[in-house]
């Protein structure tokens, strides 16, 4: 079983930040309880589908979990969840600190009914300056953080997002980082914790680790950014043939480098000769890479690089990549069979354990297909069940198949 083998996590989190923070939570082993609206996260609608409300999005950020889904707006709704709140390690919610207190579901709420408690929220803004309030979305962060503006200097000049929910991913992995540290500080104290991770600040860090640059001084030394990651010829290079992608970085790689290629002409070049000078002259250096890669093609330009010990991997796309000998060797793609999507293409949990084996232990569930084992875990009984059903607190259970 996996390493948080033990710990019960309520999800009341949608669309993707933290549905795929609780998702890790759950392949490493804990009881993953997703509280979903009666309509259910938005991302079931995201396809194509084989089925309404189990769309791709959502089957690849909602395993390892049981579904169970509540109307908060109603007092039986608010109470249901409370009894959940009661015995469980941790919540984690996505919505703004102030949609959760007009809910009455803040943190002094939930604390007095279990003090052990890690109450985790990932959302936009710190609570301590003008954004506090504002609601947030990865393009807007991805904007506010210099992201497209990056993306400009080293294409045409285009402000463009990145092609990925950056943002949101790398929020979801620091919150599961934050809530695991938190749960040891609890194992050592017995007490638990308002946990906050705002979206602006984890990228502000993130993205000005590497572009701070010389604003990194008072006063500065120069405007920021790091030069090798905005060159223009910083990309995939074209071959004879396609492209492939090279990185020939510290002196022992560029001394292979120039042996393979037999270019003893930029071995005594002062802008390629050493590290400083390739860093001062990084531009003219890539734009002179981009030049030699187009005389060979994909495949020779990879065997030839690999012999030489030099980085080098194919620029897959979407449908390649199933296809890498190395992530097929790994069984990184293993297809399973869903109880009502039928054969699906999972991926598995990347790192591993010696002891702990951290592996799904579900695939993604329909709406509420688990609500009513969960409500009678938490004491409810069938007649309670029935009533919350009637009431439109919950719905019944969904049919099999």
């Amino acid at each position: 079983m996996g390493p948080l083998q033990g710990i019960r996590v309520i999800d009341m989190t949608t669309v993707l930040m933290g549905p795929y923070a609780t998702q890790m939570l759950g392949d490493y082993g804990a009881d993953v309880i997703k509280v979903e609206s009666l309509d259910g996260d938005v991302t079931r609608l995201i396809g194509p589908t084989r089925h309404a409300g189990m769309g791709p999005v959502f089957l690849n950020t909602n395993r390892s979990k049981r579904s169970i889904c509540l109307d908060l707006k109603k007092p039986a709704g608010r109470e249901a969840v409370l009894r959940l709140i009661a015995s469980a390690d941790v919540l984690v919610y996505n919505v703004r600190p102030q949609a959760m207190a007009r809910l009455d579901l803040g943190y002094d709420v939930c604390a007095s009914r279990n003090p052990r408690l890690i109450y985790a929220g990932v959302f936009g803004f710190g609570q301590d300056g003008p954004y506090a309030a504002k609601p947030a979305y990865d393009d807007l962060i991805q904007g506010a953080t210099g992201l497209p503006a990056l993306m400009a200097q080293t294409s045409n000049d285009i402000p463009r997002y990145v092609p990925n929910a950056l943002v949101d991913r790398i929020v979801g992995l620091t919150a599961v980082g934050a809530i695991c540290a938190s749960l040891v500080h609890r194992d050592r104290t017995g007490r638990g914790q308002r946990l906050d991770i705002p979206m602006f600040e984890t990228m502000a860090s993130f993205v000005l680790g590497d572009h701070l640059g010389g604003l990194t001084y008072e006063p500065p030394l120069d405007q920021g950014g790091y030069a090798r990651h905005l060159s223009r010829d910083r990309r995939p290079y074209k071959t004879a043939d396609g492209y492939v992608c090279v990185i020939v970085y510290n002196d022992k790689q560029w001394e292979s480098f120039f042996a393979a290629t037999g270019r003893d002409d930029l071995r005594s070049d002062p802008k390629f000769a050493t590290f400083a000078g390739r860093a001062t002259n990084i531009d003219s250096v890539y734009a002179e890479l981009a030049r030699i890669f187009e005389t060979r093609t994909t495949a020779e330009w990879s065997e030839l690089l690999t012999r030489a010990d030099i980085p080098v991997m194919p620029m897959h796309d979407l449908q390649s990549m199933l296809e890498d000998p190395h992530l097929n060797a790994a069984n990184f793609f293993p297809v399973l069979e869903h109880p009502t999507e039928g054969p699906i293409r999972n991926m598995k949990v990347a790192a591993t354990w010696s002891e702990t084996k951290a592996e799904p232990v579900r695939l993604a569930p329909r709406l509420n297909q688990h609500g009513e084992e969960i409500l009678r875990e938490a004491g409810f009984s069938v007649e309670d069940i029935a009533a919350m059903v009637h009431d439109g607190v919950t719905r019944a259970v969904p049919a099999e198949g």
